[in-house]
């Protein structure tokens, strides 16, 4: 059981910055925060959700899935963590042996200590009731007055592992592929890394989030690996018995002039390409929803939306069901995993080109970041526009990557992929 202590605040942006800063000096904890506003997504919950400190903890490395239900059901309270892309490996006979210098676990989830949650002005903290209140108020003073460790960032060069002419002649191999009718659809993804860096995580991920402010954006640490995410990029919710998936396929980049930006989200909602891969992802989600839904509650709320972000626009669709009596969340999310905007379509023969043509072990990037209530919903992000860092491999990564499809112009689809970068390498650039 928890207990709950609410304060009211004067300034809750200078709490918000010193809760994640705090939150950061323990081996386990999750920052979930994002922009609330109603042009940048739907069905936010919370301002920022932290969880910190680890009551219990699991890491898994077989049968995942059926480990986190049991989790789950057995805790009935707060639960924070992830799910890296390559559990793929474990839902379907598929295998991953590309490069992977970040070494995340396959998948984490911990029960917090502390639970801290923002809306608007108040700060609710929920702890455990074997804590007495003195103890918690002390830790509202700790968290006000927590000074942040000095930690240089340190980036000798970023680099890409895959040169502009080798994502090139894969583009046009996996459009090969595609005039075979081996698959409709592939999100193909590229790595730029850097080694022997020394990062603040907390710092990076603060300039990150300044830069984009979006919906789903989340710090996470599990001992020595970082996620520093700034995704825009909802993949399931739960509310009640209600499921919502949110996938982005179409991106512009933002203009330098109102009229410009206009132009481009114009532009954007009537192309033909992006509307054809955004239907295919959309049709992907309504089956996989389908597995789990009860009959005829499969819906697509909303088709072709066009969302504005610091960076870039998105063209973002909605689509919701509701669980069928007697399917666990778990089992909604096992059978929604990985989300298909991040594969493509067909889903498992677009994942075995993934893993062929691209030269890095995805992990956590493509995976998903997200919480448990105890009364059992959740949300769960994409991890995309993300930093990842191993601080005792001193290796930082990020991934970006696009939609390939018949008509995808290769050398537009690599500009696409930098336009995603761009607040990664300033950030990074900047280190």
């Amino acid at each position: 059981m928890r207990l709950t202590a609410t304060y009211q605040l004067s300034n809750v942006e200078h709490f918000k910055n010193q809760a994640c800063a705090w939150a950061s000096q323990f081996e386990q904890a999750a920052v979930l925060t994002g922009n609330t506003e109603p042009s940048q997504g739907k069905y936010l919950a919370y301002d920022m959700l932290l969880g910190v400190d680890a009551l219990s903890e699991i890491i898994p490395t077989t049968q995942s899935f059926d480990t986190l239900e049991k989790y789950q059901q057995k805790a009935q309270d707060w639960l924070f963590g992830y799910l890296s892309y390559d559990l793929k490996n474990e839902l379907e006979d598929l295998s991953s042996s590309n490069s992977d210098r970040l070494q995340f676990p396959q998948m984490h989830f911990f029960q917090p200590k502390w639970v801290i949650v923002v809306k608007g002005n108040t700060v609710q903290i929920h702890f455990p009731d074997s804590l007495d209140r003195k103890e918690m108020h002390q830790l509202f003073g700790e968290i006000m007055q927590y000074q942040t460790r000095d930690c240089n960032n340190h980036i000798q060069k970023l680099e890409a592992k895959l040169t502009k002419e080798d994502y090139l002649q894969a583009v046009e191999k996996l459009q090969v592929h595609i005039q075979r009718g081996d698959i409709y659809e592939i999100n193909f993804c590229q790595e730029y890394f850097a080694e022997d860096t020394t990062l603040n995580p907390v710092t990076i991920f603060n300039d990150l989030y300044a830069i984009s402010e979006p919906p789903f954006a989340c710090y996470y640490r599990y001992k020595d690996c970082h996620l520093m995410s700034a995704s825009p990029e909802r993949f399931l919710k739960k509310e009640g018995r209600k499921l919502i998936s949110q996938p982005i396929k179409g991106t512009r980049k933002r203009g330098g002039s109102i009229l410009e930006d206009n132009q481009l989200k114009k532009e954007l909602l009537n192309c033909p390409k992006e509307r054809s891969e955004n239907v295919m992802i959309v049709d992907l989600v309504r089956n996989d929803l389908s597995r789990t839904a009860s009959k005829g509650s499969v819906q697509v709320e909303e088709l072709f939306g066009i969302y504005s972000f610091q960076q870039v626009h998105q063209m973002i669709s909605t689509i919701t069901s509701n669980l069928k009596e007697g399917v666990s969340g778990v089992e909604a999310i096992r059978c929604a995993f990985p989300m298909g905007s991040m594969t493509g379509a067909p889903k498992i023969r677009a994942m075995e080109l993934i893993e062929e043509y691209e030269s890095t072990k995805r992990g956590l990037y493509s995976g998903s970041v997200g919480y448990f209530t105890p009364q059992g919903d959740f949300d769960f992000n994409v991890v995309i526009r993300s930093i990842l860092y191993n601080a005792k491999n001193k290796y930082a990564s990020f991934m970006v990557g696009g939609a390939i499809t018949a008509k995808a112009v290769p050398a537009q689809e690599y500009e696409e992929c930098l336009v995603k970068a761009k607040a990664m390498f300033e950030v990074l650039g900047d280190a």
